[in-house]
């Protein structure tokens, strides 16, 4: 399904796809940390100013995403928000931001709580800044 979301969006320029569950949805472009290879998977995001807010749910599995294994690997990405694209530098939020962000993350789809109660991990909230 992330496939067949990635394709339309990115052809599309997010007329389809764009959003999911009532929320925006970009693509988020890595480079695998094991193959060099570019990987690109749909995500809601949340806005803090000009950086985009992720979070590396997998749907509750008790491993990280492969994305965000891969940003921890190397923290350059590229991102598109409907026809936009630009690299983004990614970060996780400290403890302290956790604590101010998945409030709000709970708030923008509360799915995230099902997500969090199969897994015994933290889910990482991952912050998204433009670079140049």
């Amino acid at each position: 399904m992330s496939s067949l979301h990635r394709v339309l969006y990115r052809s599309t320029g997010g007329a389809i796809g764009r959003r999911l569950v009532d929320n925006d949805m970009c693509l988020l472009t890595t480079t695998g940390r094991q193959s060099g290879k570019q990987h690109t998977v749909p995500l809601l995001y949340l806005c803090d100013d000009e950086r985009l807010v992720v979070i590396a749910s997998w749907g509750g599995r008790d491993e990280h995403p492969h994305w965000y294994l891969n940003l921890l690997a190397k923290p350059d990405a590229n991102v598109q928000v409907l026809n936009d694209r630009w690299p983004a530098t990614a970060t996780t939020a400290s403890p302290a931001d956790r604590t101010i962000w998945w409030p709000r993350v709970l708030d923008a789809y509360d799915g995230y709580a099902e997500y969090e109660s199969r897994t015994a991990r933290e889910i990482p909230v991952v912050f998204l800044d433009p670079s140049s």
